[in-house]
């Protein structure tokens, strides 16, 4: 009868908040909503943020990291989860810890190291920790190109050179990755997706010339963490997130002075 009353579908999101509301944990929350999935969070880090940039930020404690972890393993029967802003080595560290303690399934590594409007979210000596500690632990990771070239070390100049980040990826432990291309110049905008089995496909989108684009990566990664906990395949999670994503920057909503927020509440036919 216990496990009737816990058997909804649960996600957990593992990173920074925004008090503007359109990235980190707030927008994570508003997609596990939309995908029909019960969001919970550990908060690893608070920013002063708007659509303008961020102002300030604050890492929390170990100690209050590890009793969220603790917290949420003690009650809920989490599917899948995710991370975002970590900040430091020590909290990716402590993070790292925690996913080996605690089973909450399939674990998607949006590795977020500087914000839409150009702050550091991610100190340089936590991108070894990233490396070492938390790529193994990864069913995904989901890097823009900034963030897999400074992952990697190999910059690439061009679409035909993502399969070889994708695989250098690889060979740091982690199973399957998702090479996202939105900082192309391209009119149409292509991700590249290498799976565990060699298996590989391109999901592909029309650009939308908008500023509006705050939190796209956190969405795309909490809505292919929602479908996998859903039951979905990872392709069919990578597929069903890119629709989702692309709809919300189409179907634009008027928040703020700067790089605006996503519309979390589009819905995908």
């Amino acid at each position: 009868m216990t496990e009737e009353l816990n058997s909804f579908p649960q996600v957990l999101t593992i990173a920074g908040t925004d008090s503007g509301g359109g990235a980190g944990i707030m927008a994570d929350l508003k997609t596990f909503q939309m995908q029909h999935v019960f969001g919970t969070a550990v908060v690893v880090a608070v920013t002063a943020q708007n659509t303008l940039g961020v102002q300030d930020s604050f890492l929390l404690p170990l100690e209050m990291v590890d009793a969220q972890f603790a917290s949420l393993a003690s009650d809920f029967k989490i599917k899948a989860c995710k991370t975002g802003m970590l900040g430091d080595a020590a909290h990716v560290h402590q993070v790292a810890l925690n996913l080996q303690k605690y089973d909450f399934g399939p674990v998607t590594i949006d590795p977020v190291m500087v914000a839409k409007g150009g702050a550091p979210l991610l100190s340089q000596d936590a991108i070894a920790t990233v490396k070492n500690e938390l790529l193994p632990l990864a069913n995904l990771i989901t890097p823009n190109l900034p963030e897999a070239e400074a992952l990697t070390g190999i910059k690439a100049t061009s679409e035909q050179e993502y399969p070889q980040l994708a695989r250098s990826l690889q060979k740091m432990g982690v199973k399957n990755v998702l090479i996202k291309g939105g900082h192309s110049n391209a009119e149409i905008v292509r991700d590249y997706a290498l799976l565990a089995d060699g298996t590989d496909f391109w999901v592909s989108s029309p650009r939308t010339h908008t500023n509006r684009t705050h939190g796209t990566g956190d969405t795309l990664a909490a809505a292919i963490t929602a479908q996998l906990a859903l039951g979905h395949t990872l392709s069919e999670a990578i597929k069903i997130g890119k629709q989702y994503v692309t709809k919300a920057i189409e179907q634009t909503i008027q928040v703020g002075h700067g790089h605006g927020p996503l519309n979390h509440w589009v819905k995908v036919d």
